[in-house]
This record gives structure tokens, sequence and C-alpha cells, in this order.
């Protein structure tokens, strides 16, 4: 065999496991990738399940003629805010990242502290749906923390893959970005303590 046929081959060669390399490093972060937005659709599921059931909470709430207003308007702003910032998947910025957990975390917050204010209220105490509400409180926080904790632990695996030698080449070409974390506050891996909250009032 003639001495370019065998460096042409060798060329070749090369370019077909390059070929190769980035073909395996596209298809491998596009499936870490999407499961960054997989994960996120369930962090979303997990916040708009307590969206849901904190609707006919105010009607519940205000049955209690004697209920304290300025709280009851502190969670309905507080769940108007979180329900208008929308983030798409595709967007996870740092900052939009922050400002939907900030919305959020004020919605948790005040939804807290209405829950400690309800215990004093025998009258809404006494309202079936309420006690249902209550039993089912702790729960959906656990779940929105758990949905927070395998997000980051998705994107942290993408972030991972992304970095490395030689898929950073490949991500850069083809422009995988960086996705962004929730950033943990203080007290967070813990369901909000109603007792706690009620002593405090």
């Amino acid at each position: 065999m003639k001495t370019s046929n065998i460096i042409l081959l060798s060329i070749l060669a090369i370019f077909l496991l390059i070929g190769f390399n980035g073909c395996n490093t596209y298809n491998s972060l596009s499936t870490t990738d999407e499961a960054v937005t997989a994960q996120w659709q369930q962090v979303e599921v997990a916040y708009q399940a307590r969206m849901d059931k904190t609707k006919n909470l105010f009607e519940i709430v205000q049955s209690a003629a004697d209920f304290e207003k300025q709280t009851l308007a502190d969670v309905m702003a507080a769940r108007s805010k979180a329900t208008s910032i929308q983030i798409d998947a595709s967007q996870l910025t740092p900052e939009k990242l922050a400002e939907f957990q900030k919305a959020q975390d004020a919605f948790s917050s005040s939804l807290g502290r209405l829950m400690a204010v309800a215990e004093n209220y025998p009258q809404l105490q006494a309202v079936q749906a309420f006690r249902d509400f209550q039993a089912q409180y702790e729960g959906m926080e656990n779940r929105i923390e758990t949905e927070r904790r395998r997000f980051n632990e998705a994107a942290q695996n993408f972030n991972t893959s992304i970095r490395r030698f030689p898929s950073n080449v490949w991500a850069g070409m083809f422009h995988f970005k960086k996705r962004a974390y929730f950033e943990a506050a203080q007290g967070a891996e813990q369901a909000p303590d109603i007792k706690a909250m009620k002593s405090a009032q």
C-alpha cells in the first residue's frame, strides 16, 4: 500500500474518531440536559400542587370572621406574586431562578405564619377542609424540598459534564450552558415547624 494511502486512511480514521466522540458527547450532554429539564418540571409540579391546594384555603380562613385580616392578605399577596413568575426550563439563569425562589420562599413563609396563627381560632380548626389542609401541609413542603434537591443533583451532574475535558470543547461548540441551582435558605432542610411559629406569635 502506498504511503500516501496510509496517510490518507490515518487522517480519515482520526476524523472518524473525532466525529464519533463528538456525536457520543453530544448525545450524552443532551441526555443530562433533558434530565435537568424533566426535574425542573417536577419542581413546578410540586409548587403547583401547593398552589392548587391553597386556592380554596382563603375562603375557608375567611369563614372565621375574626381571623387576622393582615395575615390572610399577606398570604394572598405572596401567592399572587409566586404564581406570576414562570420560567422556561431552557432559560434557568441564576438571576431568574433566584427571583423564582425568592417569591416561592416568601409564599412558604407567609403560609407558615397563617397556619401558625390559625391554631388560635377554634372556629377555623373545626372546619374539616382546614383540618385536611393542615394534614397535607407538611407533606407538600417536604415534597417541594425533595424535588428542589433532585433538581440540584441533576443540574450538578450536567454542569460537571460540560466542564470535563473533552466534553467542555463539544459543550462550547454545541452551546450547552451551565444550569443554575436552588440556593438553600437557612432551615430549608426542614419542613416549617408550625408549633414553633405559633409560640413565636
